[in-house]
């Protein structure tokens, strides 16, 4: 797997810049389709026990990781569906620790998580295999990052999958699992 390219996290441009690196000319399609089996073989054998324990401390763990997983499906999902029916609306940017803590992503179990990603995965391959193209060139303007269309947030959305499956691993490997 290509490792996550470094970036400055206080520069939007430059995130944007390293996540569509990282999934290249691929067509995002085939990686969001198949990445809940890769999540989820990313994660197997791993004990409840072992998916809550943090690489360190103020880290995530497996089980937070999933849970941001599909509360992050949830998010591209409004925003691809929000952009296809409004004209060149705006899109709010979220504070993922926020919701991390206050939605308690360290609570519920890896197969509940791996279900509600799942869920939530076919729902947005279904949605993005149905438009036509000009609907994958429609933009909106995102809080802290500017015009994206919805070709660039569907390979953002792979790439984010591919960055946090790299973290699970990592993390496994941090806690011994």
């Amino acid at each position: 797997m290509t490792p996550l390219p470094a970036y400055d996290a206080s520069d939007p441009a430059a995130y944007v810049a390293s996540r569509l690196a990282l999934v290249g000319d691929r067509d995002p399609l085939p990686l969001l389709e198949a990445a809940p089996d890769r999540v989820a073989e990313a994660v197997a054998g791993l004990s409840e026990d072992a998916a809550r324990r943090p690489e360190s401390d103020g880290k995530w763990s497996v089980l937070q990781v999933l849970r941001h997983l599909a509360d992050s499906e949830v998010v591209y999902g409004y925003r691809l569906r929000l952009i296809v029916a409004a004209e060149r609306p705006e899109i709010a940017g979220y504070d993922q620790a926020a919701w991390t803590d206050a939605l308690h992503y360290h609570r519920g179990t890896v197969a509940d998580a791996l279900g509600d990603y799942a869920a939530g995965r076919r729902m947005t391959v279904a949605f993005l295999r149905a438009l036509d193209e000009s609907e994958w060139e429609r933009w909106g303007v995102h809080s802290e990052r500017g015009k994206e269309s919805v070709r660039q947030i569907a390979t953002l959305l792979a790439a984010h999958d591919l960055g946090h499956e790299q973290q699970i691993a990592r993390v496994r490997e941090a806690i011994g699992a």
